[in-house]
């Protein structure tokens, strides 16, 4: 028997931790012990009944997971390996992590980085993942050190403290975004040049604004986004991987046609294994370790329920882990 944190809809929406085994766990060919899960913005939507995000019913939520495998039958993984599972409709189609032990296919999953352990790994979780895919993005759009301020929003969650931290240690000046005045220390001590409030750009702005960012990771959306395009130079970009504010977009194409800036979707959790391979290898060395324990708290299974309600209402910074007894 394990532990679960279980979704169910009979025919109420429900989230309750229950006690399970094996027979409770889906199709796959590797099982897992969960070490460590994490709260990311999704699992809580999930776990709140705030968004549509499980599509089966009973739902194990939790779509990251990190530990050590216990029984395969696929060519790729053997037991004892160290694994890391991010997205791939797992806690949405598929049951997820937020549990002792999960069953998984193969190929979903990620060799977990030697340099990490899997309670960083899960400090990191597809938020981090995500914060990477988004300077890679970038990078490929040629974004480089010294090229200008590089804006990030929604700075103090889980995207943002781990963009803010990778892209102040490659070397961008960083412009940290924020609704929490309290936490400019703590922008600042993850490698934040400048912090600014989010309410400069969280209303109806000018189609075409003062030209302020070479770049922007954004995880915000709405008039945030449409802000953010507004002010970034000529020819920059905006990598845009979020809808803290709203999914829609209230922009014109000013941005686009009188300026040549790029707005670049980010996509974490259908991504081609070789982006994640080098997403996480990316993050193996460019995201500072002392950094990653500022910014990473936490919590055991049977307190998420109560933490995923303050991560809705903006009531935590960085990264909560999810110790799942596995």
């Amino acid at each position: 028997m394990f532990k679960a944190l279980v979704l169910d809809k009979a025919p109420e929406f429900s989230a309750t931790l229950r006690d399970v085994d094996d027979d409770f766990l889906p199709e796959g060919d590797v099982t897992l012990e969960v070490a460590y899960s994490t709260l990311n913005y999704k699992d809580a939507l999930a776990i709140t009944n705030r968004s549509p995000i499980a599509r089966s019913w009973p739902m194990v939520a939790g779509i990251d997971g990190a530990g050590r495998v216990v029984e395969s039958s696929s060519p790729k993984w053997k037991p004892g390996d160290q694994v890391v599972l991010n997205g791939f409709g797992v806690g949405e189609a598929h049951k997820g992590c937020l549990a002792g032990r999960a069953r998984l296919k193969g190929d979903w999953l990620v060799r977990l980085p030697e340099q990490f352990t899997a309670r960083q790994a899960m400090a990191i979780g597809t938020a981090g993942y995500t914060a990477m895919l988004c300077v890679l993005s970038l990078e490929r759009h040629g974004l480089k050190p010294g090229d200008g301020d590089v804006l990030v929003t929604g700075a103090t969650g889980g995207v943002g403290s781990i963009a803010v931290s990778v892209l102040s240690k490659l070397g961008h000046r960083v412009t940290a975004a924020t609704g929490k005045a309290t936490e400019e220390k703590f922008l600042r001590d993850l490698g934040a040049s400048a912090v600014i409030d989010r309410a400069e750009l969280a209303s109806p702005g000018k189609p075409l604004q003062k030209e302020r960012w070479a770049a922007v990771v954004d995880a915000v959306g709405s008039h945030t986004l449409a802000n953010a395009c507004a002010q970034t130079r000529y020819y920059g970009a905006v990598a845009a991987c979020g809808l803290a504010q709203g999914m829609d977009l209230p922009a014109t194409v000013a941005p686009f046609i009188l300026r040549g800036i790029s707005l670049l979707g980010v996509e974490s959790v259908m991504a081609p294994m070789p982006l994640r391979e080098e997403a996480w290898s990316r993050l193996a060395r460019d995201l500072d370790p002392a950094r990653l324990e500022a910014i990473t708290s936490e919590i055991s299974l049977d307190q998420a329920i109560e933490h995923a309600q303050r991560l809705i209402a903006g009531q935590v910074r960085g990264r909560l882990v999810v110790n799942t007894g596995g």
